[in-house]
């Protein structure tokens, strides 16, 4: 048992914060109740999209984010994780106007690729346009080794794109193909594994088959992070 309490800056988007709250509940340790971690979800769907403000056509997010953040620093939380990578962009701004650790989701996936076994050399990443333009995970992850592999603008356009926007929308099982498709073609391309860099993208793949490589669902590595913050 902890008395550590999580704060989650979630809905973006909603569905992939909620997952997160089953993640962190299923790989939690657990006998009863009262072993479980206590946590504060701030689901806030009105958050601006976060592609569209760093590509340079939509309104700025970090007010409505630090919104949240002063939510869950009311609420009495010790740490904040946030289910979604490309708000990560914003991740210096969040971590200079609070006194909290922010868990930061591409350390976590760097994580989950070592305690996977996955060696230094040329790994996949599939995310939304912006955190693949800003270069989170490939700048991230170079000084581990692990050279990224990104989707093509094509790839990006008739796949993964589409594929996030079927899974925001509640139509899951339809983003499967085509990311199991781009994933593919990262694998194809030599990467050894494939980070799934949007907490969209695992919805989509678990609504089919296994994928035959390894995978890193950035959700359950963010849940991951969080049990070992609270269990200290």
């Amino acid at each position: 048992m902890t008395d550590r309490i999580l704060g989650v800056l979630g809905g973006m988007g909603p569905l992939a914060s909620a997952q997160f709250m089953v993640r962190l509940t299923l790989l939690t340790p657990a006998d009863r109740d009262q072993d479980h971690i206590p946590a504060f979800l701030w689901s806030d769907p009105r958050v601006p999209d976060r592609t569209a403000a760093r590509l340079g056509t939509g309104e700025d997010p970090l007010p409505a984010l630090l919104r949240g953040i002063r939510g869950l620093e009311a609420a009495g939380c010790g740490a904040v994780a946030i289910p979604c990578n490309t708000a990560h962009g914003w991740y210096e701004g969040m971590r200079a106007a609070t006194r909290l650790p922010i868990l930061h989701i591409v350390e976590a996936a760097a994580e989950d690729l070592r305690r996977q076994g996955v060696p230094p050399g040329p790994i996949g990443v599939m995310g939304t346009a912006a955190t693949l333009a800003m270069g989170l995970y490939q700048q991230g992850l170079a000084g581990a080794g692990w050279d990224c592999l990104v989707p093509d603008a094509a790839e990006m356009a008739s796949l993964v794109s589409p594929a996030i926007a079927l899974v925001k929308a509640n139509r899951v099982p339809e983003a499967y193909a085509p990311l199991a498709e781009a994933a593919g073609r990262l694998v194809a391309r030599g990467a050894r594994a494939v980070v799934l860099g949007c907490t969209e993208i695992p919805l989509g793949i678990a609504a089919g088959p296994a994928l035959p490589f390894p995978v890193v669902d950035t959700i359950d590595a963010l849940a991951r992070a969080a049990i070992g913050w609270a269990r200290g």
